[in-house]
């Protein structure tokens, strides 16, 4: 392992762009972004990075778990801009999304956001949990309208986060409307050309085209599937924007549900770009994670770290060969910033 990565951090030293394997969907896309995105081609198949999810309201509670669980910190640091009440927790989350790229890890953020139909506060069981009719989403994705106008202010809030990580030279795993093939959240189990579709084009032009972000990765994290009642999470193919919108796709995968036909099935829809587990409850067996040997990225969600997990169980999967922690990365990381 110490040789594989001798040999990246040559090659990135002497050929830093001709490592190139891909297009980023984003023509202007940063050299971060270049750079970050070549290196997770170039362990697909071969390694996995650990991930830990972090609530925003305590930015580290997690990852210090895994740490005093393990011996290792996770190489991958997640957090989530819902707003969980009257306090703006985005200058913090920035912050904190600084600080952890400084000190070599992978950030990924992503977003509960709240129903635009609703004002803030937004309470996670009312206004991201929630239905929105067809009229009101027929009137969010028509540009000038009055709650197409209230959306855009929401997303160009964190636009400006982003904008602020940009500035540091923080590369991000943006994974933004996470779950839309399930039927819970407001965005969720829209089909078709005016569906979810159309709500992740539009946010990816305002971020791209007007405000310029050229330091997201775009991450399209699905539901694992499922025909639970009242709890499905339909085909991924009904809800994916398409290749020139995404970079990597992802599912979130809780209850050990690793279905062999579902990620055959994630795969073929992203026709050779990474997938990644995106969330996870209970971790991978090493049995699963050898049939499935693509997944690039595992992040276990929040305290399912120890509500669903064994220390047993996460200090193996962390001591895998396949699997790279943050100390593994760290040094890989500071090339990727240069």
């Amino acid at each position: 392992m110490k040789k594989y990565f001798l040999f990246v951090f040559i090659l990135f030293i002497a050929f830093p762009l001709l490592a190139q394997k891909f297009k980023p969907v984003n023509e202007n896309a940063s050299v971060g972004v270049k750079r970050t995105l070549n290196f997770i081609y170039d362990i697909k198949g071969k390694y996995i990075l650990s991930g830990q999810q972090n609530y925003n309201s305590d930015l580290n509670k997690f990852s210090d778990s895994a740490k005093a669980i393990t011996g290792k910190f996770p190489a991958v640091w997640g957090t989530d801009f819902i707003n969980w009440g009257d306090k703006d927790l985005g200058p913090q989350i920035v912050n904190e999304s600084i600080k952890k790229w400084r000190e070599g890890y992978l950030i990924t953020l992503m977003w509960h956001e709240g129903k635009p139909t609703d004002d803030p506060p937004y309470e996670f069981s009312k206004n991201v949990i929630a239905k929105m009719s067809d009229a009101d989403w027929n009137e969010l994705i028509t540009p000038g309208t009055k709650l197409n106008s209230k959306w855009l202010n929401q997303i160009d809030v964190i636009a400006g986060y982003l904008k602020q990580l940009q500035d540091a030279g923080v590369t991000v795993l943006w994974r933004p409307y996470h779950e839309m093939n399930g039927v819970w959240f407001w965005w969720g189990n829209r089909k078709g050309e005016n569906g979810i579709t159309k709500l992740w084009k539009m946010m990816y032009e305002r971020y791209t085209n007007y405000h310029h972000l050229n330091n997201l990765i775009w991450v399209w994290g699905a539901n694992g599937l499922r025909d639970i009642p009242l709890d499905e999470a339909y085909d991924y193919k009904d809800y994916y924007p398409g290749a020139n919108y995404v970079d990597i796709l992802g599912a979130d995968v809780y209850h050990a549900d690793y279905e062999q036909k579902d990620y055959n099935e994630l795969l073929k829809l992203a026709s050779g770009k990474p997938i990644a587990l995106t969330e996870t409850g209970e971790l991978p067996k090493p049995e699963i994670l050898k049939a499935q040997p693509q997944w690039t990225w595992f992040m276990v969600w929040t305290s399912w770290l120890w509500t669903d997990n064994t220390h047993e169980r996460v200090k193996q999967i962390y001591n895998l060969p396949q699997t790279l922690n943050h100390d593994e990365v760290k040094q890989r990381l500071e090339v990727l910033k240069k």
